[in-house]
C-alpha cells in the first residue's frame, strides 16, 4: 500500500491501569517488558515493507495521552540491531490518565493529529483491554474533537490489533505470550547453576519464581529440573502437606540423593487461601529435617537478559501477522490479538481471550481449582499431571511380565535424557523392568544391555548429549546379533531415541519382521535431532537448542564487528540437507539472507543478494550477516560464497566467514526440549504400554501391524503416532529429511523483513480462531 493512502501504522507498548474493573490485575503485571523488540521490529518493518507511515509511541500509554516527540515517525534503519536486546527501546509506562475519559480524548487528538487510524498495542490482557475500550469510544471521542479540530472528520474509525506479552503465558487463546520463554530460560540457568553448588554441599534449594496468579514458570521450571517438590496457586496442597513433603525429600537423600529442589510460584497458596512463603518453607525443613537449606528469589532477574530463540521468532512472526490483519481490518472487524496455534499465528477475538483469562481467575477466587487448571489450557493440564506422575516414585499396581528397552541412535542431541527419564520412570511406574542400551543398535548387538533403575536418572533432564551414548551404526550391520539379543534379554518393546538414523533403523527392524519374530514387538521413534528433519513431526528434541546454540553465536559475531568499519559475516550452520537450522537462526538474529537446500538458488540471485547488501551498507547499515546451510549447494561452498561477497563488497565493506560447527550440538538442553523430552518420554510409553496389552497372546507378545512401528511426533498441535512404513512415501531418503517441510512459510518473512521484495502470494495469513472452554483444552505440546 502506497504512503499516500493514508494507512498509517502505530506500535506503542504499555502495561496500564485502564479501568476500575481490571486495575488490580494490571498493577501486578505492569512490569512485564517481556521481550518486545523483536515485535517493534517486525511491525515497523512490515509497515514500511507495505507501504505504510509508522510511528512508534514512546512510554507506552503515557507517551499517547502527552503526544509530542513521544511519539516519532519510524525508519526501516530506525529497529536495526535491536531484535538481540531484552526489553523494549520505546519504553513502557504506567498512566493513570489514559483511565480517565480525558485522558482518552488526548490521546485521541495526538492520533488524529498524525492521522494515524491502525494500532499495534503490545501488552498483557490489561493493555488489550484498554486498547480495546479506546477503540470502542473512538467515534464518541472524534465527536468532541471535531468542535475543535476539523481533521478528525477525515478518520471516523481506529483499528486495533494486540500482541501478547506476558512472562507468565496467563493469557487464554494462544499456546504461548512474547516473553514466556526468555523467563523460563532466566530461570533455568539459574536452577543448574544452584543445583551443581546443592550437589556439592547436600542443600536443599527453595527457589521462588515470579507468578503470583499463574503458575506456568514455576510448573515448567520445575518439570524441566525435575524438582522434588512444586507450589503453584493453581492447585493448593491439602492440609498435612508439610508431613508430606518432608517425606520426600527424607526418602530421596536415604535412596542417595545429595540435595532438594523445592520450587514455589510467588503466589503459592495452601487449601484454605494462606500464602505460602519461601521462608516457611526453608524453615520447616530446617526444623524437621536439620538441613541445610537456602532460599533464593529469583526476582526481576526472569525479566532480563536476551531473548531467547522462540521468542525472537515468534515475536517476528505475530508482529508480520499484525500488520496484515490491520491491512485488512474494516471499520466493522472486532479488535483481535494475535496468538500461536501449534506453529501457525492465529487472530483471536481480543475480548473472548480476556473474558476467558477473567474466567480462570474466578474459579481460583472460587477455590475451583481443577477447573482453573483446566482453563489454563490443554498444555498446563498435562504439564501439571505429568510432574506428578514423574515426581515420586509410587509402588506399580500390578507387576507386569513385559521389558522395555530403550537406546539413543544418531547423533547427539539435547533433550535426550530428558526423555530417557521421563520413558525410564514411567515404564517402571507401568510394573515393567526396564533396560538401558549402551551405543544405540551397536550396543544392543553386543549385549551393551542392563537393568536401569528410577533414581538411576535421577538429574539427567538438564544434561545435555546422551548419557546411553549413541551411534549412527544401523540395524541392518548387526541384525543376527540384535535378534538374539532381544531374545536373551526377553525384550518385550523397543524406545528409540534418536534422529534421521533411528527413524531409518526401527524401518529396517520393522520390514525384517517376516524373517524374526522377536522383531515383532512395538517399536517407537522419539525423534532427537537438531537437523530437525525427521518424518512425522513438526520438531526434534534438540532443534530449539541449536537454534539457540547457533543464535548465541551469531549474536556474538555481530557485536565483534561494534565500532569498526562495515562488515558482512557469512556463517555456515550444521542441518545437513535440512535448512531448518539456518531458516530459524536467520529469522532469530535478523539475518540479511539465509541460503538453504530446499529453497533453490543460483547465481543471479546471489548477485541480487551481494548488490542488495551492497547498497544498505552505503546507507546507515555497518554489519550484515548471511547464513549457509552446510549443505545447500554443492558448487556454491561457503568459502565460494564469502571470495563473491570480498570481491563484489570491495571498498564497501570487508567480509569475514565463520564455520559454527559442533557449538551446536552441546550446551543445556534448553527449557522447551526438556520439557518437549519430558512428554514424548510419557507419551511414548503409554503408547507401547496399550501396544504390548492388545498384542500379548499365548504368553507372548507378537505385534506385526504396521500401527505397532511408529515415530511419535508432534504435528500442529497434537502428539500423533505415525507407522514408519506409512512415513516412507513422505521421505526423501537420498536428503535424509522429509519431502515437504512446514517451516518453509517461515521463508517470506525473512525475506521481507531483510527488505527484500516479495509476492504476498507466499505468505499465509492467520486464521479467526474463536476462544472456547473446548479450543483452550487442546494440548499444544509443550
Amino acid at each position: 500500500m502506497s504512503p499516500e493512502s493514508g494507512w498509517h501504522l502505530c506500535p506503542i507498548r504499555d502495561s496500564e491501569v485502564i479501568s476500575s474493573t481490571v486495575f488490580d490485575f494490571l498493577m501486578q503485571a505492569y512490569d512485564a517488558t517481556a521481550w518486545m523488540n523483536a515485535a517493534v521490529r517486525a511491525v515497523t518493518r512490515m509497515g514500511i515493507y507495505v507501504g505504510a507511515k509508522v510511528y512508534l509511541i514512546y512510554e507506552g500509554y503515557q507517551g499517547l495521552v502527552e503526544g509530542g516527540d513521544n511519539i516519532k515517525l519510524a525508519h526501516w534503519h530506525s529497529v536495526t540491531n535491536i531484535i538481540q536486546q531484552g526489553g523494549t527501546v520505546i519504553g513502557s509506562a504506567r498512566c493513570k490518565a489514559f483511565m480517565t475519559r480525558e485522558g482518552r480524548l488526548a490521546a485521541a487528538f495526538n492520533l488524529v493529529k498524525k492521522g494515524i487510524t491502525n494500532l499495534c498495542v503490545c501488552g498483557g490482557d490489561g493493555s488489550l483491554t484498554g486498547a480495546n475500550l479506546f477503540r470502542s469510544e473512538w467515534s464518541s471521542l472524534l465527536e468532541e474533537l471535531v468542535q475543535k479540530d476539523t481533521l478528525a472528520q477525515q478518520h471516523d474509525h481506529l483499528n486495533i490489533v494486540g500482541l501478547v506479552g506476558s512472562i507468565d503465558n496467563d493469557f487464554c487463546g494462544t499456546d504461548m505470550t512474547i516473553g514466556a520463554d526468555s523467563a523460563l530460560h532466566r530461570i533455568m540457568e539459574i536452577i543448574d547453576a544452584i543445583m551443581t553448588t546443592a550437589q556439592s554441599h547436600q542443600r536443599t534449594f527453595v527457589l521462588e519464581v515470579m507468578g503470583r496468579h499463574c503458575g506456568y514458570l514455576a510448573l515448567v521450571s520445575a518439570l524441566a529440573s525435575g524438582a522434588d517438590w512444586l507450589f503453584i496457586p493453581e492447585a493448593p496442597p491439602q492440609d498435612g502437606w508439610e508431613d508430606r513433603m518432608c517425606a520426600r525429600l527424607e526418602t530421596s537423600r536415604i535412596k542417595g540423593s545429595r540435595l532438594n529442589i523445592i520450587i514455589v510460584a510467588e503466589g503459592a497458596i495452601d487449601i484454605n487461601g494462606k500464602p505460602i512463603s519461601s521462608n516457611y518453607i526453608k524453615d520447616l525443613v530446617v526444623k524437621r529435617l536439620g538441613y541445610d537449606t537456602r532460599v533464593t528469589v529469583l526476582g526481576h532477574v526472569q525479566r532480563g537478559g536476551t531473548p531467547s530463540a522462540f521468542d525472537r521468532i515468534l515475536s517476528s512472526k505475530l508482529g508480520v501477522e499484525a500488520v496484515i490483519a490491520l491491512m485488512e481490518a474494516s471499520p466493522d472487524t472486532p479488535a483481535c490479538a494475535i496468538g500461536l496455534s501449534g506453529n501457525k499465528a492465529v487472530r483471536l477475538p481480543l475480548m473472548e481471550c480476556v473474558e476467558m483469562t477473567k474466567l480462570v481467575q474466578t474459579a481460583m477466587n472460587e477455590k475451583r481449582f481443577d477447573e482453573a487448571i483446566k482453563l489454563r489450557g490443554g498444555s498446563f493440564e498435562n504439564n501439571w499431571n505429568i510432574y506428578k506422575l514423574l515426581a515420586v516414585q509410587k509402588p506399580a499396581k500390578t507387576k507386569s511380565n513385559f521389558s522395555v528397552a530403550i537406546l539413543n541412535v544418531g547423533a547427539p542431541a539435547a533433550g535426550m535424557n530428558a526423555a530417557v527419564r521421563s520413558a525410564v520412570r514411567l515404564a517402571i511406574a507401568h510394573g515393567h523392568k526396564v533396560y538401558a542400551v549402551n551405543d544405540g543398535f551397536q550396543g544392543l548387538a553386543r549385549g551393551v544391555v542392563s537393568e536401569i533403575e528410577w533414581h538411576s536418572v535421577a538429574g539427567w533432564t538438564g544434561q545435555g548429549g546422551s548419557l546411553l551414548g549413541t551411534k549412527r551404526t544401523l540395524p541392518s550391520k548387526h541384525m543376527e546379533k540384535i535378534v538374539e539379543n532381544i531374545g536373551k534379554f526377553n525384550i518385550s518393546a523397543l524406545l528409540v531415541v534418536g534422529g534421521f538414523e533411528a527413524y531409518r533403523g526401527v524401518l529396517e527392524l520393522f520390514e525384517a519382521r517376516s524373517c524374526y519374530d522377536e522383531l515383532c514387538i512395538p517399536m517407537c521413534v522419539i525423534p532427537a535431532t537438531i537437523s530437525n528433519n525427521v518424518p512425522g513431526t513438526d520438531f526434534s528434541l534438540g532443534a530449539d537448542t541449536a537454534v539457540n546454540a547457533a543464535m548465541e553465536g551469531c549474536d556474538k559475531i555481530k557485536q565483534s564487528a561494534t565500532g569498526t568499519k562495515r562488515r558482512i559475516f557469512v556463517v555456515e550452520t550444521m542441518g545437513g540437507f535440512c535448512g531448518y537450522l539456518a531458516t530459524c537462526t536467520g529469522i532469530a538474529v535478523g539475518a540479511d539472507a539465509a541460503y538453504i537446500f530446499e529453497d533453490p538458488f543460483n547465481i543471479h540471485d546471489l548477485k541480487t543478494n551481494v548488490e542488495h547488501l551492497t547498497e544498505k551498507m552505503k546507507k546507515d547499515i555497518q554489519r550484515g550477516l548471511v547464513l549457509r546451510n552446510e549443505k545447500c549447494h554443492e558448487s556454491y561452498t561457503t568459502d565460494f560464497i564469502h571470495k563473491l561477497y570480498s570481491a563484489e563488497g570491495k571498498g564497501i565493506f570487508d567480509c569475514r566467514v565463520n564455520v559454527l560447527g559442533h557449538l551446536q550440538q552441546g550446551g543445556a538442553p534448553s527449557p522447551f526440549d526438556r520439557n518437549f523430552g519430558t512428554k514424548l518420554g510419557v507419551r511414548a510409553i503409554q503408547w507401547i504400554s496399550e501396544r504390548l496389552t492388545e498384542n500379548f497372546r499365548q504368553d507372548r507378545v507378537f505385534a506385526n501391524s504396521p500401527d505397532t512401528a511408529c515415530v511419535i511426533g508432534l504435528n500442529r498441535k497434537v502428539i500423533s503416532f505415525s507407522p514408519v512404513t506409512e512415513l516412507k512415501a513422505v521421505t526423501d531418503f537420498e536428503h535424509r529429511m522429509p519431502k515437504d517441510q512446514w517451516w518453509l512459510n517461515f521463508r517470506p518473512l525473512l525475506r521481507m523483513l531483510a527488505k527484500y521484495q516479495t509476492s504476498f502470494c507466499e505468505y499465509v495469513p492467520g486464521e479467526i480462531q474463536h476462544v472456547t472452554q473446548r479450543s483452550i483444552s487442546i494440548d499444544s505440546g509443550f
